[in-house]
């Protein structure tokens, strides 16, 4: 079984999640383009629309456009709509600040991008330890 090793946010401790992938090579904008009450992608065109990332580990290259993004997460999660983790390959303000508030466990910083090697539908295990990331693919 192949290992992924990253950087994980420090402040959410150590923990292990396992679940199911949902996978964008696409960069993802969090503000009006995730309904924060349903947790389905909304952004026209984009290759997730009309998907839900509820209850998925979420695995997209990183946040982009507006600072507000993190509002979204923290809306997904009081909803009980959010993505039990996430995984990214570059850290963004947005994503970090938002998973930070939220409490969403965050592995980012891989030397491979996570979008090339985990597919749609993988069942992922995560393991976050010390500031760092393990990303295994159980299946």
């Amino acid at each position: 079984m192949n290992k992924y090793y990253g950087k994980a946010l420090a402040s959410m401790g150590d923990q292990v999640i396992e679940g199911e992938a949902i996978v964008t090579s696409t960069p993802i904008t969090l503000l009006g383009f995730v309904n924060p009450k349903e947790g389905i992608i909304t952004q026209e065109g984009h290759d997730l629309n009309g998907l839900s990332i509820t209850n998925k580990i979420f695995v997209f290259p990183k946040g982009i456009g507006s600072t507000v993004g993190p509002y979204t997460l923290i809306n997904l999660m009081k909803n009980g709509k959010g993505p039990m983790a996430i995984i990214n390959r570059e850290s963004d303000q947005g994503t970090v600040s938002g998973c930070s508030v939220a409490r969403i466990p965050m592995g980012y910083g891989y030397d491979d991008d996570p979008t090339k090697f985990i597919k749609s539908g993988d069942n992922l295990r995560l393991t976050l330890s010390h500031g760092k990331s393990i990303i295994e693919i159980l299946s």
